[in-house]
């Protein structure tokens, strides 16, 4: 009689788990850390802090992706997205970046219960993609438990030209549950037009452009408050540079001299 033997059972863990259930390439290091393939790069992120100026706490972090050999940083970001030349591979290599920052966040490195992770949409991708923005990696979101609630998706301002984009962005990632963060643009004028119309939940500056601006165009603290958004200032990298943010109104701060991105 022939027998057949029974392979044993194993239980995988949740990253196997998630690994399985898509079609990104990610990896695990004996340390946790996720890590994704592009063509030859290795893929990995870096996170830099965010300060809630009012209640004087971290509120959350901006996610960067690194290219790493020899664990040292091999190419930069735009060199990175620059190997993407057809729209089918950036949308795979910006999903699979999202993929990467999101379990090395919620999942591994930082507290899961409060902090909010803040990413950068490559224009391309919005521009190519017709509808439902957002949709995919929503149901990345619910393999791992995590609401998309917890995730502020940043347009960039390259599209800011596009009034039309821009408010279909906006309900789009908000029928999902994200929180959406508009770029200024210098081009737009006065740094506070059009956001009546476009009703971000929040409104990222340079804190170099808040520099090329007279003092009394600042908002006061209680029009950024009035206006509906939150006014996050980032790339601060000077104590004038910080000034200027808190005479602005600023309710969130990022830059390097306030933590550089790890």
């Amino acid at each position: 009689m022939n027998r057949t033997t029974a392979k044993p059972f194993t239980v995988m863990d949740e990253f196997e788990l998630i690994k399985a259930a898509t079609d990104y390439s990610l990896e695990q290091d004996e340390n946790g850390r996720i890590s994704g393939n592009f063509y030859h790069c290795k893929l990995t992120s870096a996170f830099q802090v965010i300060l809630d100026i009012h209640e004087n706490k971290i509120i959350g972090h901006a996610a960067y992706i690194r290219s790493e050999s020899n664990g040292e940083v091999s190419l930069w970001p735009w060199q990175v997205f620059a190997l993407a030349s057809k729209d089918e591979q950036l949308i795979d290599l910006d999903r699979l970046c999202r993929a990467i920052h999101a379990l090395n966040y919620f999942k591994k490195n930082f507290d899961i219960n409060t902090g909010q992770l803040f990413l950068s949409v490559h224009p391309r991708l919005l521009s190519s993609i017709q509808n439902e923005h957002g949709r995919t990696f929503k149901d990345f979101l619910d393999l791992t438990g995590i609401s998309t609630s917890r995730v502020v998706i940043e347009i960039p301002p390259a599209l800011n030209h596009d009034w039309k984009l821009l408010q279909k962005l906006i309900i789009n990632y908000r029928s999902y549950g994200y929180q959406v963060a508009l770029n200024f643009s210098s081009t737009n004028g006065h740094w506070l037009l059009g956001t009546d119309d476009l009703h971000p939940d929040i409104l990222i500056v340079q804190a170099h452009e808040l520099l090329q601006y007279q003092m009394n165009d600042y908002p006061e603290d209680n029009s950024t408050r009035d206006a509906g958004f939150r006014l996050h200032v980032r790339k601060i990298e000077t104590q004038e540079q910080l000034t200027a943010a808190k005479q602005a109104g600023a309710h969130y701060l990022q830059g390097n001299f306030l933590g550089k991105a790890v």
